[in-house]
Order: structure tokens, then C-alpha cells, then sequence
């Protein structure tokens, strides 16, 4: 039986003490059973076949089409965030400006029908995600189960880990201290070993793996760690339920115990896993991999990264802003018309209206549609659930109005924010943490593919602006070179 269907949203929390027992079970009658053979094959077998085959595949297609120009570098995006140059490759998914993210070609609602999900739930367990990023197959249930046992099988934290958080500062800020704690696992990377013993190159995957798959198990319990020591004087569970899969640990460790909650974390931590490698936290992750630092150190630098108010603060700004105009309106769900006056008193004021438009996309975030459904499902009469409504309805005619204003629609920020505080985690400044646990299953898998494929160090070219300049001169005067003597190494 699946509870989330009934019409009553008040009546099935009433279930909440029984549904923590039928959340533990596995849903595989809605599974897709692609994926391995007969559902029985590991993870760690799929990969390497699959690589194996892969390997071959792009050997082939450089060694015919290296010389292929995939377009022109102007001087403008230099000096605009490198925005559009196509320089980077992200097997694991692809950003379409009109059609969103796909996970490995998947959409986000081909990923929510077919992939494995908790009996209890509709949305698909993040533990799938990260074997379907991998291997580009649908997991089957008892596939994704395997992930699920060896995560809750790795999850406890050294005690060096838990010692270092629990002197920290409480006034630290969350990302400093996730930061931190998942830089000092590398102690123990089995790919550092491995590195220093004088393991072949093509072996440097299967040791990637193993650290990703590591640090995946281990973040919840850091991440939770965190929020305990700081809003809730280091009280709650630290001990990982073996029969809970990955999301719902996390919000019991957290000191949850609604399933509605634990829902919402799978859905959140599904939709923000990644997102191509273009973002700051995904190429920041790559950059430092590139030298062959181990995914420990990569990710902390990608989470430094994610910390930046450009890039993983977005939806707290939402919330800010959201806050203020229900503060100034007198009322937590005001009409249209006031809505719309003050959008637009906000853009006079020459701010942004936070939570819309996008670098890449050009249309509706999917991610935000998969967050709407869930609030029309679960909470249609929360209403600053409502206002949310009422601004995207009221946002997007503004900013089609405005030349320069390419995506007037809304992105994912605009509406995870106001879901994670109607189940009461309400501490925004946190809200980073949870984005860095979820983001984490991209770039790791990546991590791995990179390695498999034998990605080299990256090292773009730079140019001074004078350099620019000599290089325009020399176009218009029928000069081919731009020589930078400056940059040398």
C-alpha cells in the first residue's frame, strides 16, 4: 500500500509511527529492471564493463574527430564568467537550455517514474541516482539495495572526525566545518595509497571509487554532526539504521521523524546531485581532481565553492526576500496585485528578484516543477507555499518585459527553501550543507569517470588584457598570433 497517495495529507501524518516500518521496505514492483543481469550484478562489475566498452568507444571517436572545431572563443565571454565555452566534458549528465538536466539522457520525470523508490515513496532514492550516474543503466531494487547496505555499512565517522567537529566553534559557519571534515578523511584514501605504491594509471578509477563510495556513506553522519553541535547543543542519534536507506538515516540523525520529511529529503537530494560540470562546485571538484588530488580534497574544495553567495546561498536569499515582502504586506500569503507592486518596487530598487533566471537555462527549472508537484501534493494550503504560486505567476510577464532579461523564469532555488521549513528545518544558513551532500553523487561519479577515461590535468590558456588588445590590433592588420609573453609556464 502506498500511503503518499491518499487525498488527506493530515491523515497520513497520523501514520507517521507506523509508516517508519514500511518506509524500511523496498519498493521494486515499480522499478525498471534494466540495469544488470537478472538485477544480481554489483556495481563495481557494471562500471567495469562498462568502462571497458566506453574506453574503446572514445579512443576511437578522437582518434577520427580530434580535430573537430565545436565553435569560436569571443572576447566577451572571456570577460563574462567564460559563459558558453564549450571546454569541458560531464558524462554523467547534460544541461539543456530548453529542457533542463538529464541524468545520463534521462529526464527528471523518467528518472522519478523509473527509478527504484522506498515502498512508502514516490521519489526516487538517491542511492539509484548515483548507480544510473555511473553506469548510465536503471538500477534495479535490489541493485540500488546494495548501495544502500554498503553506505549504511561505512557511515561511521573516525573518531578523529567526530573529536575535531565537536571542538569547533558553534558560531563556525556549517560549510567551514563540512568543509573540513570531509578534507581530513583523505588520512585514509585508498587512492592516495594506491598513488603512493605505484599503481598503473588505468587502475586510478577503481581506487576513486572506492574513496567516492566512502565519502558518500560518510556525509550524512558529518553533515548531521554539524547541524546537532550547532542548533541543537550536541544532542540527538548518531547511529546509522541499517534497515533506513540513505535520505531517511539523514533526517533521523537530523532528529526527524516524519516521512513526509523523509520524502522531501529524497526528492531534494535527487534533483540537486548534479547539474553538468559548468557550476562552480562541480568544476571546482574537477579542477582539483585533475591533479590527481584524491575525492576527499577535491570535494572539500568544491564545497568551498558551493559556500559562495553566487552559487549554494540562493535559496536562503529566496526565503530573505519572501520574508521581508510577507513582513511588509502584513499577510504570509498577500494577493496578486500587491505581489506584483512589490516585484516591481524591488526591481526599481535595482535588485534581482531572487530564485529566477538561470546562466544556462531558458525555460521552467524542471526541478522546480518536481518541488511544485510535491508541495501541490503534500501541502496545498501552507501559505507561503501559496505565495510561491502566486509569485511565479506574477514574476516571469515582468521580467519578459525587460530587454536584458534572457530566463525569466523560475529555478529550483525559488521553491526548496520553502519546503525544508514547513517541515521544520528552519536554520537557512545550513540549507548549503544539504546541497553539498546531494551534489556530492555527481561530481564523485564524475571523479571516477575522469580517471577511467585518463582526463589530463587541466590547464587553459590565459591572456592580460594587453594581450587581448595586441591580438585585436594584429587581426585588423591581417596578423594571425596572439603571443602572451607573459605567460610562461
Amino acid at each position: 500500500m502506498n500511503f503518499f497517495r491518499r487525498s488527506s495529507h493530515q491523515c497520513v501524518r497520523s501514520l507517521a509511527p507506523n509508516m517508519s516500518k514500511i518506509c524500511r521496505r523496498w519498493n521494486s514492483s515499480k522499478c525498471d529492471t534494466k540495469g544488470g543481469k537478472g538485477g544480481k550484478a554489483d556495481l563495481r562489475s557494471v562500471l567495469a564493463e562498462k568502462i571497458k566498452s566506453e574506453q574503446e568507444r572514445l579512443k576511437k571517436f578522437v582518434k577520427e574527430h580530434g580535430n573537430t572545431k565545436l565553435g569560436e572563443v569571443k572576447i566577451s565571454q572571456i570577460y563574462g564568467g567564460m559563459r558558453g565555452i564549450p571546454a569541458l566534458l560531464c558524462e554523467t549528465s547534460l544541461l539543456d537550455p530548453n529542457e533542463g538536466i538529464r541524468f545520463r539522457g534521462f529526464s527528471i520525470p523518467e528518472c522519478q517514474k523509473q527509478m527504484p523508490k522506498a515502498e512508502c515513496g514516490d521519489e526516487p532514492l538517491p542511492e539509484g541516482i548515483f548507480w544510473l550516474l555511473l553506469t548510465g543503466n536503471i538500477p534495479t531494487a535490489e541493485q540500488t539495495k546494495m548501495v544502500t547496505d554498503e553506505w549504511n555499512a561505512k557511515a561511521a565517522l573516525p573518531d578523529y572526525v567526530k573529536k575535531m567537529l565537536d571542538n569547533l566553534p558553534k558560531d563556525l559557519h556549517p560549510m567551514s566545518q563540512f568543509s573540513m571534515a570531509v578534507t581530513s578523511l583523505n588520512k585514509d584514501s585508498k587512492f592516495l595509497k594506491a598513488y603512493h605504491s605505484g599503481v598503473k594509471r588505468a587502475e586510478f578509477w577503481k581506487y576513486s571509487l572506492e574513496d567516492g563510495i566512502t565519502l558518500l556513506a560518510k556525509l550524512p553522519n558529518i553533515a548531521a554532526r554539524i547541524y546537532r553541535n550547532i542548533y541543537r547543543d550536541g544532542k540527538g542519534c548518531d547511529e546509522i539504521d541499517k534497515k533506513l536507506d540513505w535520505s531517511a538515516n539523514y533526517g533521523r540523525m537530523l532528529g526527524f521523524d516524519d516521512p513526509f520529511f523523509f520524502e522531501l529529503l529524497r526528492l531534494y537530494l535527487f534533483l540537486h546531485s548534479d547539474h553538468d560540470s559548468g557550476n562552480v562546485s562541480s568544476h571546482t571538484t574537477h579542477l582539483v581532481a585533475s591533479a590527481l588530488s584524491d575525492p576527499f580534497l577535491a570535494y572539500g574544495a568544491g564545497l568551498s565553492g558551493l559556500a559562495g553567495p553566487l552559487h549554494g546561498l540562493a535559496n536562503q536569499e529566496v526565503l530573505d526576500w519572501i520574508g521581508k515582502m510577507q513582513k511588509e504586506l502584513g499577510s504570509k500569503n498577500p494577493p496578486e496585485d500587491k505581489v506584483k507592486e512589490y516585484v516591481q518596487k524591488t526591481l526599481k530598487s535595482g535588485h534581482v528578484i531572487p530564485g529566477y533566471g538561470h546562466a544556462v537555462l531558458r525555460k521552467t527549472d524542471p526541478r522546480y516543477m518536481a518541488l511544485q508537484a510535491f508541495g501541490e501534493r503534500y501541502l496545498p494550503k501552507y501559505e507561503t507555499y501559496l505565495l510561491v504560486k502566486t509569485i511565479y505567476k506574477v514574476v516571469p510577464p515582468i521580467l519578459k518585459s525587460m530587454q536584458k532579461i534572457k530566463n525569466p523564469w523560475a529555478n529550483v532555488d525559488a521553491h526548496s527553501g520553502v519546503l525544508l521549513r514547513y517541515y521544520g528545518l528552519k536554520e537557512m544558513e545550513y540549507y548549503t550543507v544539504l546541497f553539498g551532500i546531494s551534489r556530492a553523487i555527481g561530481v564523485l561519479s564524475s571523479i571516477t569517470w575522469h580517471r577511467a577515461l585518463q582526463i589530463p590535468i587541466e590547464r587553459p590558456k590565459s591572456f592580460t588584457s594587453d594581450a587581448l588588445m595586441k591580438f585585436v590590433k594584429g587581426k585588423s592588420g591581417s596578423k594571425s598570433k596572439c603571443d602572451d609573453k607573459g605567460d610562461k609556464k
